[in-house]
């Protein structure tokens, strides 16, 4: 069973967490969120999330993919953490897989780990850089780092993380079950 990290903070935008968490555990991955600052944490909209765990516990070695969602100021805490800088070095030393959302993908860029390629929410690239960004999709694959643009592609951004974790046919059976075009 695949098994990936969703780390958080308060400021996390609620429909890509939760998004990514609830269609990763459809497919049976295990999901396992980790809190950066305290154990409940309070999205950008005031919804609350209790994590499984800290940062501060996590091991790299024991996932296969982590994914940053997005939403203020989660993003920039999430890119000021030590502990998440550190396990997004490892993961990409160890070429694991690595996702993030919206405003997210600027930790990949304060981590290094951000390929040539990606996407996030408009505007945001000026923060990371204009180089290699892609205005027009919703969602970027370069080889293990897969980005996506915001909110209203959290669904399929998750679907893709399915996809290429658990292969075309849990990918289809779930994608199937919400009726997702």
């Amino acid at each position: 069973m695949a098994k990936i990290l969703i780390p958080i903070s308060n400021g996390f935008e609620e429909i890509e967490a939760i998004s990514i968490i609830d269609i990763c555990r459809r497919a049976n991955i295990d999901v396992i969120i980790a809190a950066v600052e305290n154990i409940q944490t309070i999205g950008a909209h005031n919804i609350k999330i209790e994590a499984d765990c800290k940062i501060e516990d996590i091991k790299s070695d024991d996932f296969d993919m982590i994914v940053l969602p997005g939403g203020l100021p989660n993003a920039f805490t999430l890119a000021n953490n030590n502990h998440v800088q550190i396990l997004l070095k490892e993961f990409k030393i160890k070429n694991k897989k690595i996702g993030a959302i919206c405003a997210a993908p600027y930790a990949l860029h304060t981590a290094d780990v951000l390929n040539e390629n990606f996407t996030c929410y408009p505007s945001f690239e000026n923060k990371i850089r204009t180089n290699g960004y892609h205005e027009n999709d919703d969602i970027v694959i370069d080889n293990n780092v897969i980005t996506s643009k915001g909110p209203a592609t959290a669904m399929n951004f998750a679907l893709e993380i399915v996809d290429i974790l658990c292969g075309e046919e849990i990918y289809t059976n779930v994608k199937n079950g919400l009726l997702a075009k």
